[in-house]
């Protein structure tokens, strides 16, 4: 009797799916154009208050919120994400978080 015929490769994993009720879904802070604060105040709110910020990816943020409409300028934990627009927010721009 011949043995079943196996897949000689095995598929990649292409999606990372998380499920349960844990902490560490990824949330993301979304600041949107106000037109009340100049460039380098927001350039500075970013560095100071978000993790490995740059004050020319903070530039860049700042340009595309102009332009655009919004930025997301941080993506974590939900509660990372909490605390950096609650900051954002007290150095008042406009934010969310998703």
């Amino acid at each position: 009797m011949p043995t079943p015929a196996t897949p000689e490769t095995i598929p990649d994993i292409t999606e990372d799916i998380q499920t349960g009720s844990s902490t560490g879904f990824e949330s993301r802070v979304v600041v949107y154009n106000c037109d009340c604060h100049t460039y380098q105040q927001v350039i500075e709110l970013f560095c100071r208050f978000i993790p490995g910020m740059t004050s020319t990816k903070a530039f860049e943020l700042a340009y595309r919120i102009d332009h655009d409409g919004e930025a997301i300028v941080f993506t974590g934990s939900s509660e990372h994400a909490e605390n950096i627009a609650a900051k954002l927010a007290g150095g008042g721009l406009k934010v969310a978080v998703q």
